[in-house]
């Protein structure tokens, strides 16, 4: 038997102790710059800048126009990806166009392929858009490319003026994403779903201490569970018919067993594990244009190349097998109440 104390198999433990402290340190200024926190170590989501809507109110410096507004969206991102699905379930892909950004590994800000108006990256758009601008530079960014202005880069905000603001130019103009009928329940269902699913996967990937990861999690799954049995009687969160709240949960429904169960600790259940979560996301992914807005290596490239805090090695994991949103969901059996 080996003499431990000549082993050199495994650093000492000074070196340990060191390249802990060492890191945890790194890992605490990184995650300051990405996710800022309270005191209790619970990640705080900054809010958007760039609150103006698309109207024809007189005064309003942004008519509803076909060709007129752009959409700069990163395919990995969740937020982005709520406009690219409204987008397409509207039949607005004519009437806005799209254009793509990357992350920068090394910069830790949205860069794109090719210039546009005559910016390399989204921080010189948000700067041609508001000089002296500081603050994030996120996405969706809606632009006016008349007026080189962002009208909003609040995705929640984004896709309301998709929905009811551009129907003189979309292909599927009597799809109402927000009836009125359902407006309460669907602000009832945005109001639990952000903070505990949509923002609350961030929350448990993003906490910094494990009371807030505790916390998180806890709702997170509480909430889910919730919505699950509401799924055992609804076709959609407000009946028969596809709304908002529907949209706004499903990317993050998608993200979910490829990104957030692993790399973000929310482990304790898979969505493909739900009864009627699992079959109402394959049911939403097989609307037409959906799957199309779906880029499942970007999401991976994106959340597991970026987030260096979170995955210092880098390394994209191969899985999980996604083939399963194409199986057959039997969601049109259900008969809830119809809009």
């Amino acid at each position: 038997m080996a003499n431990p104390k000549k082993s050199k198999s495994l650093p000492s433990k000074y070196i340990v102790k060191l390249g802990k402290f060492v890191w945890t340190t790194m890992w605490q200024v990184m995650m300051s710059k990405l996710a800022p926190s309270n005191p209790t170590g619970e990640y705080i989501r900054p809010q958007s800048a760039f609150r103006n809507s698309i109207g024809e109110e007189e005064g309003n410096p942004h008519p509803p126009k076909a060709g007129r507004y752009r959409l700069y969206v990163g395919l990995g991102c969740p937020w982005a990806h709520r406009t690219l699905v409204t987008r397409a379930l509207k039949g607005l892909e004519d009437a806005i166009a799209i254009s793509i950004v990357s992350p920068s590994t090394d910069e830790g800000i949205w860069i794109f392929e090719h210039p546009e108006e005559g910016c390399h990256t989204l921080p010189e758009l948000y700067e041609l858009a508001q000089p002296g601008y500081t603050g994030r530079c996120t996405v969706p960014v809606l632009w006016d490319s008349k007026k080189k202005a962002i009208v909003n880069n609040e995705s929640s905000e984004i896709i309301v003026m998709l929905d009811a603001n551009f129907n003189a130019f979309a292909k599927h103009p009597t799809l109402d994403l927000s009836p009125p009928k359902w407006q309460t329940q669907i602000d009832r269902w945005n109001d639990k779903i952000y903070p505990a699913v949509n923002n609350g996967v961030y929350r448990c990937g993003f906490a910094q201490t494990q009371e807030a990861y505790t916390k998180a999690c806890n709702e997170l799954f509480a909430t889910l569970d919730e919505i699950d049995a509401a799924l055992a009687t609804n076709r959609y969160l407000c009946g028969d018919s596809v709304t908002l709240a529907d949209v706004r949960l499903f990317t993050t429904l998608f993200r979910f067993d490829v990104v957030y169960y692993g790399l973000f600790k929310c482990n304790r259940r898979r969505i493909r594990d739900y009864e009627y979560l699992s079959a109402y996301l394959r049911d939403l992914y097989q609307l037409p244009g959906v799957a199309e807005t779906c880029d499942l290596d970007s999401v991976k490239r994106d959340y597991y190349g970026n987030l260096f805090p979170l995955n210092p090695g880098g390394i994209i994991p191969l899985g999980p097998d996604m083939t399963n949103l194409l199986e057959p969901h039997h969601r049109e059996q259900l008969r809830g109440e119809k809009v």
